[in-house]
């Protein structure tokens, strides 16, 4: 077998590394066999109930929401305290007393003090009777009803007091005035000279006594601004949480790697920040070796080493749909690998849009699909990148039937054919929802890696990405969440760890 090796000059040389795969290929073989049942299948998804750090989470990336709903009802608060008519209330007093004759003992003094106290609680009904407020209407010549009076009127009695509160409002703070007064005087005679007659069998003999005249008020008692402020506040802060958690509720799409777990039931193996320059700078461990993402790609690079346990690893790169970042994950992944000092393969498996010849600037033109059908041998196209130990097999020629190529006998030949030349084989596939690619090759490895973005995937379809994977008998390995967003204190940190920009 003779690879190809591409430097970034444009040179081209060979090498022949048959010898080596043919005899390592029986090994190999039996080793995947191994791995293959060591990774049978991956724990079964799950969904996580949300808990107070969930809904406090929320809360805070909803803050805008909440601060806007707060904002909005003090000013409707405002609004409504301006556009309300002014109202003023006019407040008398009376006193119901019981009258006993002078050779009363204690006791019966102590007797019609308690029945003074019990007449207050039933008189105090009657003073938004049609008894007492028709004279009242009839003597100050309102244009109102008797219900439209009583519905302005607030009698209130004291616990175990004989006192009686009359209050009266009204836009008019004069006729507040006239009209608690008048109320008083007309309570004062339906008592005396209607009620009381009806008692004329009792030994006591009931009066009514104005404690209080009530005076023209000067301050209206309503709007209050203050407390339609606090209501307004209050309401539009109640409604903006609501709002936050139905938007919450609603809306499936995963951000962290808590909703990535949630949703998927296998580790999160690596965050990698968000960056504008991505489409520009696809291949960020090579473009900019100090950054942010490169640090990210490494850190991901220990935790995928980990699952190998010794052993060289091949494993598929995916996602539940397109633009999620499993073609840059798997090239920057491939790339630290090959920093790290592994010789490694990377292969484009996703023959209906492949990326991996465009990322590394070579040629793509012929590649995988022309090597499972026989067309041109794998050591005329598996290209070295640069001096680096990574080597690159592109998509090739666009088959009318990716599925069938992936799954052919040919492929698992030269999955094993990889593996036993190589420490490590990346194979980056399509997405899982589109197609069924991925699973048919997720089979011939130790397993998947999942990719999900920030903000963009659905929790529900990341759940059924996985599920379709273990429906082929594969194992999930793990998920990798990307475009996570830093904020700009992270970056400053980050450079200044560093000593370094990613610009």
């Amino acid at each position: 077998m003779v690879v190809v090796e591409r430097r970034h000059t444009g040179h081209v040389r060979t090498r022949t590394v048959r010898e080596k795969i043919a005899e390592s290929c029986h090994a190999a073989f039996v080793g995947m066999g191994s791995l293959r049942r060591r990774y049978r299948r991956s724990a079964p998804t799950t969904w996580r109930v949300m808990d107070l750090h969930d809904y406090l989470r929320v809360l805070k990336r909803q803050i805008v929401l909440i601060i806007a709903g707060l904002l909005i009802g003090l000013s409707t608060g405002a609004i409504v305290a301006m556009l309300t008519p002014p109202r003023y209330q006019a407040n008398a007093e009376v006193i119901v007393t019981v009258r006993v004759a002078d050779t009363a003992t204690p006791t019966e003094r102590a007797l019609a003090t308690s029945y003074a106290n019990q007449v207050a609680e039933t008189y105090r009904s009657v003073l938004t009777s049609t008894l007492v407020l028709q004279p009242v209407i009839d003597d100050l010549g309102l244009e109102l009803s008797v219900d439209e009076v009583a519905s302005r009127t607030t009698a209130t009695a004291t616990l175990n007091s004989a006192i009686i509160g009359i209050s009266v409002s009204d836009s008019n703070p004069g006729q507040a005035a006239r009209v608690a007064n008048g109320i008083t005087e007309s309570f004062s005679t339906v008592v005396s000279e209607t009620l009381e007659k009806r008692e004329q069998s009792t030994s006591y003999s009931v009066h009514i006594v104005t404690l209080q005249a009530a005076q023209v008020p000067t301050t209206p008692v309503a709007p209050n601004l203050q407390l339609s402020l606090v209501l307004g506040g209050l309401i539009g802060l109640a409604v903006g949480i609501a709002i936050a958690l139905l938007r919450a509720t609603l809306d499936q799409r995963v951000r962290t790697a808590s909703d990535v777990e949630a949703a998927v039931a296998v580790p999160v193996l690596g965050q990698i920040p968000l960056d504008a320059d991505t489409a520009e700078r696809p291949l960020a461990v090579s473009a900019a070796p100090h950054g942010a993402r490169a640090e990210a790609f490494r850190a991901l690079r220990t935790n995928v080493r980990f699952l190998f346990e010794g052993n060289q690893g091949v494993f598929v790169i995916t996602s539940s749909g397109p633009g999620e970042g499993k073609s840059t994950t798997a090239a920057n992944l491939a790339l630290a690998f090959a920093d790290a000092g592994h010789r490694v393969a990377l292969i484009d498996g996703d023959l209906r849009l492949p990326r991996v010849a465009e990322y590394f600037d070579i040629e793509g033109g012929v590649g995988l699909s022309d090597v499972l059908v026989g067309h041109v041998e794998l050591n005329d196209v598996l290209q070295r990148w640069g001096r680096t130990a990574l080597f690159l097999l592109p998509a090739g020629t666009v088959p009318p039937n990716p599925a069938e190529l992936l799954g052919s006998r040919a492929m698992e030949e030269l999955v094993d054919a990889l593996t036993a030349a190589f420490d490590v084989v990346i194979i980056d596939a399509p997405p899982l929802l589109l197609v069924t690619d991925a699973a048919v090759i997720a089979r011939r490895t130790i397993g998947a890696i999942l990719v999900a973005a920030s903000g963009s995937t659905q929790a529900n379809r990341l759940a059924d990405a996985a599920k379709s994977i273990e429906a082929v008998d594969a194992r999930v390995l793990g998920t990798v969440v990307t475009k996570v967003p830093m904020r700009g204190a992270e970056r400053s940190r980050y450079g200044t760890y560093t000593g370094a920009t990613d610009t």
